[in-house]
């Protein structure tokens, strides 16, 4: 199976504008068999699944997981 390198995770807030975060493939897999995907930080992590099914993954605690809301595959 062929993912894309890349999508960009939206996150969508009342408070201030919608937070856009591009998350890169790595050479992890999550507990669904999916590759797990990070920003360059580090922080923000998640296994994206061949549909775009995504699972938000802690990467530290007291971490509060919101789920994004739209997963478009970034665009190259």
């Amino acid at each position: 199976m062929e993912y894309p390198e890349s999508y960009q995770l939206v996150f969508q807030s009342s408070a201030v504008e919608d937070d856009a975060v591009t998350v890169h493939r790595t050479a992890q897999s999550g507990a669904g068999g999916h590759p797990v995907y990070e920003d360059e930080t580090g922080i923000v992590r998640a296994e994206i699944s061949d549909h775009a099914e995504v699972r938000m993954l802690a990467s530290g605690g007291h971490q509060h997981l919101g789920t994004p809301l739209v997963v478009p595959e970034k665009a190259a």
